[in-house]
């Protein structure tokens, strides 16, 4: 059962960003209060980016919205990776989209407890690995979309080996002091980018942190 703040909050969401009923009711049934830390329930039903621990932060459901939107899913679109499972929020809003979600933390802390909250609220469609991002998650390659939820200058180029032909890759791409979140496309050998929106995400970072 959805509760009302959630209803609320999606509501909110969907008078700032022009999102889809799929995508609204997909805010409307993950509670965004369980993948706050403690003591910050208060903040989770406000459209603000929050602090986690381990310097991370848990984005703005305006900015999950922004980039799930970008990923232009079709109802045919089986898998997407996502490249910073941080809190699992993003993920858990991917869960209600695409039938399987495969997603990567490199902070082992953050991720046994995205784990939890994945398995408290049943979603079972949400596949985790603790590595570096940057590698992505060639087996189950190739995927028909690929969201990173950490800024880059640029993607790594071997994560467009792992995204199939025709399928989009998603990144806040940052540009002198701003970030972009920037759509790619992949066409064969080429990538045709779009710029989308500004945005504001941590950096990503190689290796990996063991709790």
């Amino acid at each position: 059962m959805n509760s009302m703040k959630s209803l609320h909050l999606a509501n909110a969401i969907a008078q700032k960003v022009d999102i889809d009923e799929r995508l609204k009711k997909a805010f409307e049934e993950i509670d965004r209060e369980y993948f706050m830390p403690k003591g910050f329930s208060f903040f989770a039903y406000s459209l603000d980016a929050l602090p986690i621990q381990a310097g991370q932060w848990i984005s703005s459901p305006l900015t999950v919205a922004k980039m799930t939107k970008a990923l232009e899913y079709n109802l045919g679109d089986d898998s997407v990776l996502e490249i910073g499972c941080g809190s699992g929020y993003q993920a858990a809003i991917l869960s209600k989209i695409f039938r399987r979600v495969f997603t990567v933390e490199r902070i082992e802390s953050l991720l046994l407890q995205a784990r939890e909250r994945f398995k408290k609220l049943n979603l079972n469609n949400i596949h985790t690995r603790f590595d570096d991002g940057t590698h992505g998650w060639k087996i189950y390659a190739p995927y028909d979309r690929i969201l990173f939820s950490a800024s880059c200058i640029e993607p790594p180029i071997s994560l467009f080996d792992q995204l199939k032909d025709g399928g989009i890759l998603v990144a806040p791409i940052e540009k002198g002091s701003k970030q972009v979140i920037t759509r790619y496309i992949k066409d064969g050998k080429r990538v045709i980018s779009q710029e989308i929106d500004e945005c504001l995400f941590v950096p990503i970072v190689g290796g990996v942190q063991k709790s």
